[in-house]
């Protein structure tokens, strides 16, 4: 039972994980004998922590899909209109456009809804670029899942979703470095690349909340969140954390929160603090900080 169960939540990023140490050693070596502009490369304890991070985000990513699992598999079962065969290249090239576009639905809530961002902030708050920043993951998942619940519902197997899901996760890896330019025009103008997600790592006013995307760049270009990379961004959070405490790091934005909801002292401030984007505050204490 424990096989079947391991079967439909296995995730591919656990396989790909000797594949990403090798990259890692290369963009070290690259870095180390090759110039690559103003790259600021690794630093020992920052990578120490987004590795820590990234083996923390496996365990809390194994019971999200087991509890989304049971969910998905109910909702396929009992409320889906009809079952998208998944023996069929056309239903995967389909589930990969569409679980890639859930993620830039996703990815967009995270960064524009306060609740959200207390859970993604942890991803940016490394001020280096590389691909040890990628493995620098969340511990807490849940909004996924809110974005996931459509696709049983259209039709597609839950076991699916989350391979789909792995591999988007996978190709992003290849998109946090310092060591690669602009690609060619059109593989720019279509898909996710080292230069548009430096970008969305700024923390410059023109870069903030720009290059969601996933594996494809086309979604920002159609929502009107795209942004070129003109300069090197500065990386990490508008407000630095200060701190290499991965408990720290991943719930401190939970903490504000709450600190933030108990000094409100009406319901629609309390809920501001909570859903409106972040850096939000009531009127009057926008009039008085001027």
């Amino acid at each position: 039972m424990f096989s079947d169960i391991w079967d439909q939540i296995n995730n591919p990023v656990v396989y790909a994980l000797p594949v990403f140490a090798v990259f890692i050693a290369i963009e070290l070596a690259a870095l180390r004998f090759h110039e690559h502009g103003h790259a600021r490369g690794y630093n020992r304890v920052d990578t120490r922590t987004s590795l820590s991070m990234g083996a923390g985000s496996l365990v809390a990513y194994a019971l999200f899909k087991l509890f989304t699992l049971l969910l998905f598999v109910f909702i396929w079962t009992y409320l889906a209109p009809w079952h998208i065969p998944a023996d069929t290249w056309w239903s995967w090239v389909l589930l990969f456009v569409i679980v890639d576009f859930t993620w830039y639905c996703y990815h967009r809530f995270s960064h524009r809804v306060r609740i959200g961002w207390a859970a993604h902030q942890a991803h940016h708050s490394s001020e280096y670029f590389n691909l040890g920043t990628a493995l620098r993951q969340k511990w807490n998942p849940w909004a996924e899942a809110l974005f996931w619940l459509p696709l049983p519902l259209l039709g597609f197997e839950p076991w699916a979703i989350f391979v789909v899901f792995g591999f988007n996760l996978i190709f992003q890896f290849f998109v946090h470095t310092e060591t690669v330019g602009k690609l060619p025009r059109p593989i720019e103008y279509i898909f996710n690349t080292p230069s548009h997600h430096r970008v969305h790592h700024g923390s410059d006013p023109e870069y903030l909340d720009k290059n969601y995307g996933g594996v494809f760049i086309i979604w920002d270009r159609l929502f009107g969140t795209f942004e070129e990379e003109k300069h090197q961004p500065t990386y990490g959070l508008t407000t630095p954390v200060g701190t290499y405490n991965i408990i720290k790091l991943q719930y401190h934005e939970y903490g504000s929160i709450i600190r933030d909801v108990r000094s409100a002292t009406t319901w629609r401030d309390k809920l501001g603090y909570i859903f409106a984007p972040p850096g939000w505050k009531p009127k009057q204490k926008e009039l008085s900080s001027r």
